[in-house]
């Protein structure tokens, strides 16, 4: 398939880190020696460091990430995990790892429940109970080890020096402070860093973290062992079991049940992608235990055969909501941890079963949600019967990355601590947020007639939405790459900044900033302002659709390889006050 390209000569590449300046924050770069796209302009020019002391895309990934774990630390850092996806040029393959948390070794399916009831999501979030064990230090270490060619130590480098000499107070920052004041308050460590004098960080001030720059300089030193074997690990683990709370605070932080043996156990684990044929592109994804691969990818499968470049903009939205909604039906159904579920991964991407899916959507009727799921063993031409089940909740944070270099490799890496903030609890001393990954299993089954694969169990990874992506051509050359946060919306996200770019021609920049709908096999599918606001909106529920207001969904970003070694990076225009896209040379 030939994908038209806009290409906007725009953004130069940064100035070096190294100055302590603040990188200029562009949404798109062109250029060549390689690009990186991320949410934040210092994490993107800490990879472009990297990239141009000739380290490759997984050592500048790395980079980025950690530098990610200082400026954006309510959306990813040590304290959590994420799924890394990498293509290798010379061998022209994609592979993937899966650097999930997971539960305790001593947890059951009532991990979340007390006294037969399954506790409040706000009574769980902010406690021990909710921490995973963490997979981002392995997934760095992982990476470097199977695919890299700098050191931890290395790659390291510039983060601590950004935690060390600080970074720019943004609107953002300070916004998303705001909104997790009030238990930060809980937690004196948390509170001591994150608001600072007690008050909230002031935009355009300079934020410092001297703990996490020590933290960073102790895993140069000592390697991830650290955190798995060493102190590091004990703190950890005395933190989760121990939640230090602010004695006038009033806060319940119910401890957790983190051992150092869950931390001895932990493995990031190299798997093979998802892979989707979709007209005649290949589309790599993470595999379970992330939800994302197979949910992105049987959708694509559903709408294979429409030809969304011809559809109006009515026609369009539609069948990617109908398609959303039929392939979250069969998620919540079918994909949780695949070392404790028979996850049918490979049915759940053939072409026979979107077929069979697909024939469901109508062009002058909206399915209802709950939609029961189909049976990708067992793939029956329009079939409705079966029992629906609820999507349950998922928080919407996160952050992405996405990395080239100028031998053509591809990372496209989404690191998590789950919600905002994580679980809200600092470990003292050490400058990272703990994740609250847990809490993506189901408390208890979401309907207790329909088997739920994402119950809690020990050792196990909660299911995720998490979907990096790669998109290769038929000589299996990238053609794109893109993630996005946003919990259960970063499917939906990846899948319509897909379309967006692949059926409907968009630059990759401006199908990124398109707005966005998301529909999860829930009642009403969410609109972004721009959708829910135009006449489109009004034209889609004459159909049958019923919408409701999201004001902010993903902050995706990519990379798309252009001819003669050129590299474009995109990034989001607005939305977290904009990415940041930067090459390592600029095209003129």
């Amino acid at each position: 398939m030939a994908v038209s390209v806009a290409v906007v000569s725009v953004g130069a590449a940064a100035p070096p880190a190294a100055t302590g300046e603040t990188p200029t924050k562009v949404p798109v770069a062109v250029g060549y020696g390689g690009a990186v796209a991320s949410v934040d302009a210092d994490a993107s020019a800490a990879g472009i460091e990297v990239l141009k002391k000739g380290g490759n895309a997984v050592d500048a990934a790395v980079a980025t990430a950690a530098a990610l774990g200082v400026t954006e630390p309510y959306s990813a850092g040590v304290g959590g995990g994420g799924y890394f996806v990498y293509y290798d040029a010379k061998s022209r393959t994609v592979h993937t790892i899966d650097g999930r948390e997971t539960a305790p070794l001593t947890a059951d399916s009532n991990l979340f429940t007390e006294n037969g009831k399954p506790l409040a999501f706000a009574d769980a979030v902010s406690s021990g109970l909710s921490v995973g064990t963490p997979g981002t230090p392995a997934t760095w270490q992982t990476a470097l080890d199977q695919w890299g060619s700098r050191s931890l130590g290395t790659v390291l480098k510039p983060a601590e020096r950004i935690a060390r000499d600080g970074f720019t107070v943004d609107d953002t920052f300070r916004s998303q402070t705001a909104s997790n004041e009030t238990r930060f308050r809980y937690f004196p460590d948390t509170a001591k860093l994150f608001l600072p004098g007690g008050q909230l960080p002031v935009v355009g001030s300079t934020f410092k973290n001297p703990d996490l720059a020590r933290t960073y300089q102790e895993l140069a030193d000592q390697g991830v062992g650290a955190i798995y074997h060493g102190d590091l690990g004990r703190d950890i683990v005395g933190t989760v079991n121990k939640p230090p709370v602010n004695p006038g605070s009033g806060w319940n932080a119910r401890p957790g049940k983190l051992s150092g043996k869950d931390l001895a156990a932990y493995h990031a684990k190299l798997q093979r992608p998802t892979k989707t044929s979709y007209h005649g592109l290949k589309v790599y994804s993470i595999a379970p235990s992330s939800s994302g691969g197979t949910t992105v990818g049987e959708a694509l499968g559903i709408l294979e055969r429409t030809d969304l470049s011809k559809a109006s903009e009515v026609q369009y939205l539609h069948h990617y909501i109908e398609a959303s909604r039929i392939a979250f039906a069969d998620r919540g159904r079918w994909v949780g941890d695949p070392a404790f579920e028979d996850v049918p991964t490979r049915q759940l991407l053939s072409q026979k079963y979107a077929d069979s899916r697909a024939c469901l959507i109508h062009d002058d009727a909206v399915l209802t949600s709950p939609l029961a799921p189909g049976d990708p063993r067992h793939p029956a031409a329009c079939a409705t019967g079966g029992t629906a089940a609820p999507t349950t909740y998922e928080g919407e944070n996160t952050t992405h990355l996405t990395v080239a270099d100028k031998w053509g490799n591809v990372v496209s890496y989404t690191l998590t601590i789950e919600q905002t903030g994580g679980s809200g609890i600092t470990v003292p001393g050490r400058g990272f947020l703990l994740n609250n990954e847990l809490t993506d299993f189901s408390f208890t089954p979401a309907n207790p007639a329909v088997h739920d694969p994402n119950l809690p169990g020990p050792g196990k990874r909660p299911r995720s939405s998490i979907s990096p992506t790669i998109v290769l051509d038929r000589h299996d050359k990238p053609v794109v790459a893109l993630g996005s946060p946003g919990g259960a919306t970063i499917i939906t996200t990846v899948l319509q900044t897909l379309t967006e770019f692949l059926d409907r021609h968009l630059p990759l920049v401006d199908a990124i900033a398109a707005p966005r709908a998301s529909q999860r096999n829930a009642a009403k599918t969410e609109l972004e302002p721009a959708l829910y606001n135009s006449d489109v909106r009004g034209k889609l529920e004459a159909i049958g659709h019923s919408f409701t207001l999201n004001p902010e969904i993903g902050a995706a970003t990519g990379v798309q390889r252009l001819p003669g070694g050129k590299w474009l990076a995109a990034a989001e225009k607005v939305r977290r006050g904009g990415g940041s896209a930067m090459v390592v040379d600029p095209a003129p």
